[in-house]
């Protein structure tokens, strides 16, 4: 067996793995992005080495300076990749000896790869779940901008797709950085659960070296390091978590992407894309498509699947480490695309033009202010319900006339209940049933600027 390529395990077997059979089981190929974060690991736990005295102070200096060659070297992009070895761990392994000799060998003192491996996906899942807080935090800031501009805008707010009262422009796109805030507060959570140190549980059982796992968690940048090894290398939860957070944040962006869908079609005629953020038919020439709203849209479905497929490997493993947790490499890497796709929705948001006289229109066909009638027999002491039905049957009246409730009359009203006042006219007029909605959270202007001004601030982080 060529000692530059057996196995840090050869010493049990007497033949090597048929390639086949090596190919198959190597993770090389997904292991080139946590590379850098192998190496991090691994100068925590030298340095730790040297300063429990397991390794002698030059030994540790000597394995130190070879991982930070290393570390030069991929930075470079001048590291000599192989392709025919097991593993990250091996690889790096196997460069440091050809840089320090045999010492190299000693790293690996009080550590197993099924430690080194949970500590590597921790350190990747963190930056990870940094650059998504990024983009979340860009595309709410991108709504909180547009929103601003927006407050008198008047459009139909919809329940089940059809239109229901009239509602601030600015109201419907703060809805949706509510959403997003909720996302970054998962992200948080989810940062406070993976930052724990697995680095010192060894394959499941601890090691017999003196080891100080809570100085290589502090030097990593990490909150706490484990209380159970069984759990320390088993545990993937950080990873679903990620998952997790990743497909509800996705879920949020195609529920705005599929209203960019909508808004921008010619049946609404609410807004428009720039001609910067939007694509061509190679056949009709009159096209502007909404690419990027719905490639957003597109990949929420692949987040899902992925969410499904990692807690569907996890369901039937044992305790402790399985190679079965090698296969949630793969949805692990493809969350992390989210981040750039909410980064580029919030560029298509910020170039959008909002046609305010459509939006306006529309508010004036689908009977947006029945509720308004009702609310105003009910504050005139009948009881909602009542109102309800009254206001139900004036709208069944007009619809039979071809009419909405635009130019309905007092006397019309009144001819369906006495009670209705004069200034039920006034009550109905789009803009007057924006302000009256006045209570917490509504849609009232003044309301409006309130929340838009709590949003602000707290974006601001």
């Amino acid at each position: 067996m060529n000692e530059e390529k057996k196995p840090l395990w050869s010493g049990r077997f007497t033949t090597g793995l048929e390639r086949r059979v090596a190919g198959f089981t190597s993770s090389l190929e997904l292991d080139h992005r946590i590379a850098l974060h192998d190496v991090r690991g691994s100068l925590a736990h030298a340095r730790m080495l040297g300063r429990q005295r397991i390794l002698s102070e030059k030994e540790a200096k000597t394995i130190e300076d070879g991982l930070t060659r290393i570390v030069h070297e991929i930075e470079q992009r001048s590291f000599p990749w192989p392709t025919d070895f097991e593993d990250v761990h091996t690889v790096i392994e196997r460069r440091l000896r050809d840089l320090v000799g045999e010492v190299a060998g000693k790293l690996h003192t009080g550590r197993s790869r099924n430690d080194q491996i949970a500590l590597d996906l921790r350190l990747f899942t963190i930056d990870s779940l940094a650059q998504l807080d990024a983009g979340v935090l860009d595309l709410a800031r991108a709504l909180a901008e547009r929103a601003a501009e927006e407050i008198d805008t008047i459009m139909p707010g919809y329940t089940h797709l059809q239109r229901g009262q009239p509602v601030s422009l600015a109201h419907h796109l703060l809805a949706h950085v509510e959403a997003f805030r909720r996302d970054r507060a998962r992200v948080a959570e989810a940062r406070e659960r993976t930052a724990t140190s697995p680095l010192g549980a060894g394959a499941l059982a601890g090691a017999p070296y003196p080891l100080d796992p809570a100085s290589v968690a502090k030097e990593l940048g990490l909150d706490r390091v484990f209380r159970n090894s069984i759990d320390a290398v088993a545990d993937r939860d950080f990873v679903i978590d990620f998952i997790y957070v990743s497909a509800l944040t996705a879920v949020h962006a195609s529920r705005l992407a599929e209203e960019l869908v909508l808004w921008t079609s010619s049946e609404f005629g609410f807004a428009e894309f720039a001609d910067t953020h939007a694509t061509g038919s190679s056949i009709m020439p009159q096209k502007k498509n909404p690419d990027v709203a719905e490639i957003v849209r597109g990949r929420s479905g692949r987040l899902l699947g992925d969410l499904v497929a990692v807690l569907t490997t996890i369901k039937g493993l044992p305790l402790a480490y399985n190679s079965d947790l090698q296969e949630q490499r793969v949805p692990l890497y493809d969350a992390t695309y989210l981040a750039d796709a909410l980064s580029v929705l919030a560029l298509v948001v910020r170039g959008l033009r909002f046609d305010r006289e459509a939006m306006r229109r529309a508010t004036e066909r689908g009977m947006l202010g029945a509720t308004d009638l009702a609310d105003h027999l009910a504050k005139r002491g009948v009881p909602f319900r009542e109102a309800h039905e009254i206001v139900g049957k004036i709208v069944r009246e007009r619809l039979a006339a071809g009419k909405d409730l635009g130019g309905v009359t007092l006397s019309e009203l009144r001819g369906h209940d006495k009670r209705f006042e004069a200034s039920a006219i006034d009550e109905i007029r789009p803009e007057r049933s924006l302000a009256s909605r006045t209570s917490p959270g509504g849609t009232a202007p003044d309301r409006v600027r309130e929340a838009l001004a709590e949003a602000t601030d707290a974006l601001r982080e």
